[in-house]
């Protein structure tokens, strides 16, 4: 018999084929994989989480020693950030005010842009059109930051200047302008994709009720995948928030609160860029403060995720 083989002892023959042998083998190889896999899998879930805790555990730490000698009062209501004055002064304020005014401005800049792109790519342009367009406006997302951060000071703040004549080297319009441009992408991609996840039975019940292209996007798409618009906005936001390289180059170094644009301003992130390039000792109040900075940040970001989480929660559509 064509690939079977026979194994002779005393009176008795016992037949097997190669295939059955093969088989055998495999099925050994898949109860193997199987049973090891889920431990394997379990194993990178539990060093994710227990680098989490560490970071987290780290931040505390640090930042208990760091209110250890700075009230907590003085932090989170303290309109005066001078670390390096004798005594330092240690008001967070200036820090997120800076951080915001920037970050709204990049948020002003990708949201219409981004959306824009987002809709056009969704809703009108060929297959072709968006397989060549799409791939493009994701190129955006990996150019470096500190590419961007000296673009924006030798290019976008000159040329603002023509514009607005007291627009000082370092400010905060120009980095929130190139944020904004760096952040569009992932509006742009995530809006793209929540979008086309309506289904098209919605969009031809539409049109076929009479109603426009333009009022199928508007009325009908952009309200069924608001939810993935809204997550789109938050990472966004969250990226930005967390931008260090724009904002160290471009941005300044002068902590002030207010509303100014013109004028340089520092941010969370920065802030943290000095202190670490080795302008204050281990252990002294200035090295934990870039610590209670990094809390801060981890906040807002914890904030925006919670806030993020509900919204999606409230308007999400199930089909």
């Amino acid at each position: 018999m064509k690939g079977v083989f026979s194994l002779s002892s005393q009176h008795n023959t016992v037949p097997f084929s190669v295939k059955e042998m093969i088989a055998k083998k495999q099925k050994q190889q898949k109860n193997i994989g199987e049973k090891v896999m889920p431990w394997i899998l379990l194993l990178t879930a539990i060093i994710s989480i227990l680098t989490t805790l560490g970071i987290l555990f780290t931040l505390i730490t640090e930042t208990f020693h760091f209110f250890g000698d700075v009230p907590f009062k003085e932090f989170f209501s303290g309109t005066t950030w001078y670390p390096f004055s004798d005594p330092g002064q240690y008001g967070i304020l200036p820090l997120i005010s800076g951080t915001l005014r920037i970050t709204f401005i990049a948020i002003i800049v990708a949201v219409p842009i981004g959306l824009a792109a987002a809709i056009y790519l969704s809703e009108y342009a060929t297959d072709r059109v968006r397989r060549i367009v799409k791939p493009i406006l994701e190129v955006l997302a990996g150019i470096p930051t500190i590419v961007y951060g000296f673009f924006a000071l030798t290019f976008v703040t000159p040329l603002l200047q023509n514009f607005i004549p007291n627009l000082e080297i370092f400010n905060a319009l120009s980095p929130g302008i190139l944020i904004g441009i760096m952040i569009t992408p992932t509006i742009t991609s995530l809006s793209d994709d929540a979008m086309n996840a309506v289904p098209k039975a919605i969009r031809e019940g539409a049109l076929a009720m009479g109603a426009t292209k333009w009022e199928v996007t508007w009325k009908v798409v952009l309200p069924a995948a608001v939810s993935g618009i809204v997550a789109s906005i938050v990472l966004a936001f969250s990226r930005a928030v967390g931008e260090t390289m724009i904002t160290s180059i471009a941005g300044g170094s002068t902590p002030n609160l207010g509303l100014d644009v013109t004028s340089s301003v520092q941010t969370m992130t920065a802030y943290i860029v000095q202190i670490a390039q080795g302008d204050a000792g281990y252990g002294t109040t200035i090295y934990y403060s870039i610590y209670a900075v990094g809390f801060m940040l981890f906040l807002f970001t914890l904030i925006m995720n919670l806030v993020a989480q509900w919204i999606r929660r409230r308007v999400r559509e199930e089909y």
